[in-house]
């Protein structure tokens, strides 16, 4: 492989998420299902929105979180995603280039509003979520940039992205673009609901492009349609060419062919908040493989930073993960 200008471009939905405090009586008042993550159209967004009380708004969704804890790790990492031409849209631009990634996807001038997530934690540490799917749902072929995707050692592609076809016309150019230019593609199935929904169309798209795989149990499962673990670990070996498969408390399995690492969970303290643990192990796991480390240690890397993550509130590293990492000695 040639050597690439950035370690991981991704693909993904491009939503900020808006964090506040606030109490039942709050909750109560404008209808929102606690502990719960909704779906909601525009109106409603600003609603709440307007609504809220002070609160603070960060660069969110599943893939550029990934790409956020691989720029935290020292990795060169850049994101593809739709934002509107309005307040929040500038907001997503400027966090994540702050926090190290690049951004340059021209924001969309008509359509839907920027996504956001309203995320209300209430004095119970319960994290209620609405979200509004926004512009960012509708990227299309035309929103890829050939030249960078081109620049990156691996396109990672997002599963939640993969309702439209649209969507899926951009997977499948994305892919091309990088096989042509002798890169990689990765793809994380995201939400066991999201793989039932197009479990066809994953699969084929598993069997012709993928090469890195990323799948919680649950989700690897539901794509094979098994009841075990097992069962569905001897289908993928044979369907690309690595897979990277999460099991919570129970660690990873990586398996590549007849190569198997079995990595165990880094241990936490207090599990805290569980969103984004899967995000963070592919940030980890991603930046291994572009170092050349060894599978194994891929999967240390991605239990490393899985496990910072779950140990607060938010799907945003608070201690340094090249830290952590040179602490662990595995930089």
């Amino acid at each position: 492989m040639t050597e690439s200008q950035y370690d991981v471009v991704a693909i993904g939905n491009a939503i900020v998420d808006v964090l506040a405090q606030a109490d039942d009586g709050f909750l109560a008042a404008h209808d929102i299902a606690k502990g719960a993550m909704t779906l909601i159209e525009e109106p409603r967004a600003h609603a709440i929105y307007a609504a809220m009380g002070p609160a603070v708004e960060i660069s969110g969704g599943s893939a550029a979180n990934t790409m956020v804890g691989l720029a935290g790790l020292g990795g060169r990492a850049a994101f593809i995603g739709k934002v509107r031409n309005d307040q929040l849209g500038e907001v997503f631009a400027h966090d994540i280039r702050a926090a190290g990634v690049h951004f340059a996807t021209p924001p969309a001038t008509e359509g839907p509003a920027t996504a956001r997530c309203f995320i209300l934690v209430t004095p119970d540490a319960q994290r209620s979520m609405n979200t509004f799917l926004g512009v960012s749902s509708l990227l299309e072929p035309s929103d890829l940039d050939p030249t960078l995707i081109a620049a990156g050692r691996t396109v990672y592609l997002e599963g939640y992205l993969f309702d439209r076809p649209e969507a899926k016309d951009a997977f499948y150019r994305a892919a091309a673009i990088a096989h042509g230019s002798g890169r990689e593609v990765a793809l994380t199935l995201s939400d066991a609901f999201c793989v039932g929904r197009h479990r066809a169309a994953f699969q084929h798209l598993v069997e012709s492009e993928v090469d890195i795989l990323f799948a919680n149990e649950a989700e690897i499962t539901a794509l094979y349609e098994v009841d075990g673990f097992d069962a569905a670990l001897q289908i993928v070996r044979r369907k690309c060419r690595l897979a990277a498969l999460t099991r919570s408390a129970a660690g990873s399995v990586i398996v590549s062919g007849e190569e198997v690492h079995v990595v165990p969970a880094e241990p936490v303290a207090k599990v805290v908040d569980t969103t984004g643990a899967g995000d963070l192990f592919a940030a980890g796991f991603l930046f291994g493989l572009a170092r050349g480390r060894d599978l194994g240690t891929c999967g240390r890397f991605g239990s490393l930073a899985a496990a910072e993550i779950i140990s607060h509130l938010g799907a945003r590293p608070e201690t340094s993960l090249n830290a952590l990492a040179t602490g662990k000695g595995l930089l």
